[in-house]
């Protein structure tokens, strides 16, 4: 089968190749100053002190909840809030971490987090809310900062999809005390594989920087407060003060990162743009509704929600688009209650997922592209109609 309207599109060019070239003649693979440098301009782009890059956005979570782990911030047992909406990466580095993930149901608009619901879930043992902006939309961060405030509750963001948006002028991302973004190839930018950590926490970055490479003392700098470095180079070159783990990424897909980055802008503008189209078209089909933006989204693509009278007609609108060459995609992965890797985590639902279980059943998403794509969207809104 042709595809016709792919769930990602290819925004490289030759400044990318070139950036290739760059790191092959160097000779130089592993993670070095071309990492060094994308970090400093991706924290700059963001208005973040610190950015720490990572080998995947699933890498750069397990970052952000082991630092708050070895920190102290948090403790094994903690409870974590965490939309019941997400991609399977969200959760996991909760467990492994030995917290407890706390199932919060969405917004059956935003596809976010349902702020009225989660004051029900605090319970004494909570700590922490793990804010997931999904499919580029961000939270409503006055209202869950006040939350935070009022609770005493740390609050983290999962950004990895949502590179770019915006609330109140301010990047979603950099509202948490951590904050992460994924540079998977079907992301916003394409670095191949990658993820960056976000903070403006000088402690937390130095946990990042040791926890990325083996726990060891190496990239830490000799001011640090976590370790007093020996002035022996022989002696610190195998000195290991936590259990980390192997997250460096590529100087290759830095420097590739060097050079997205300077397109994000454009990217971002033109997702938006293609949004506007989408949306207006999809307002003549009264079968679905759409994803409802919140602040500035980043359209990381387009969500269809079948409305209640048309509920359970999902798997004709599935085999008409794919037939179509359309790829399509349930909404992230749905209600992660109802995935089979839930029963091994050690974690709770507060109340009832309603609105988890609707999409679950009855949304899917297809993709939005950093070119304009006024054709594929044409030809989605034409395959709908004959369904």
């Amino acid at each position: 089968m042709e595809i016709r309207y792919s769930l990602s599109n290819d925004t490289w060019d030759e400044k990318e190749l070139e950036a290739i070239r760059r790191v092959i003649s160097s000779n130089r693979f592993t993670m070095g100053v071309e990492v060094e440098a994308y970090e400093k301009a991706f924290a700059k782009y963001f208005g973040a002190k610190y950015a720490v890059m990572s080998n995947s956005g699933s890498s750069a979570n397990l970052l952000a909840i082991s630092a708050l782990i070895y920190s102290g911030r948090l403790q094994r047992g903690d409870e974590v809030l965490v939309s019941a909406v997400s991609w399977s990466t969200t959760y996991f580095p909760l467990e492994q971490c030995g917290l407890k993930a706390r199932l919060v149901d969405i917004d059956c608009k935003t596809l976010n987090m349902d702020l009225n619901k989660v004051e029900d879930a605090i319970t004494d043992d909570v700590k922490a809310i793990f804010a997931v902006n999904l499919l580029g939309n961000p939270n409503d961060f006055e209202r869950l900062r006040e939350i935070c405030k009022r609770y005493d509750l740390i609050l983290i963001e999962d950004n990895c999809e949502s590179m770019g948006a915006k609330y109140r002028n301010k990047f979603a991302g950099t509202f948490g005390i951590l904050g992460t973004f994924s540079t998977f190839y079907s992301h916003h930018l394409c670095t191949m594989e990658g993820g960056v950590t976000v903070t403006d926490d000088e402690e937390l970055y130095h946990y990042l920087l040791s926890i990325r490479t083996h726990g060891w003392t190496r990239q830490l700098p000799h001011s640090s407060s976590l370790y007093r470095k020996n002035e022996n180079e022989f002696y610190e070159s195998f000195q290991f003060i936590m259990p980390g783990y192997n997250l460096r990424p590529l100087e290759m897909e830095a420097a590739i990162g060097l050079e997205q980055i300077k397109k994000l802008d454009s990217f971002v503008r033109i997702r938006r743009d293609n949004a506007d189209v989408f949306k207006r078209m999809m307002k003549a089909d009264e079968r679905f509704y759409t994803q409802l933006e919140t602040g500035e989204s980043s359209w990381f693509g387009f969500a269809l929600i079948l409305r209640e009278e048309y509920s359970g007609e999902r798997e004709s609108f599935i085999e008409a688009l794919r037939n179509a060459g359309i790829e399509v995609r349930p909404i992230v992965a749905g209600n992660f209650a109802r995935q089979p890797a839930f029963k091994y985590m050690n974690a709770s639902i507060s109340g009832e997922l309603v609105c988890a279980d609707y999409i679950h059943e009855n949304g899917f998403f297809v993709g939005n592209h950093s070119v304009k794509m006024e054709k594929e969207i044409n030809l989605l809104i034409d395959v709908l109609k004959t369904v």
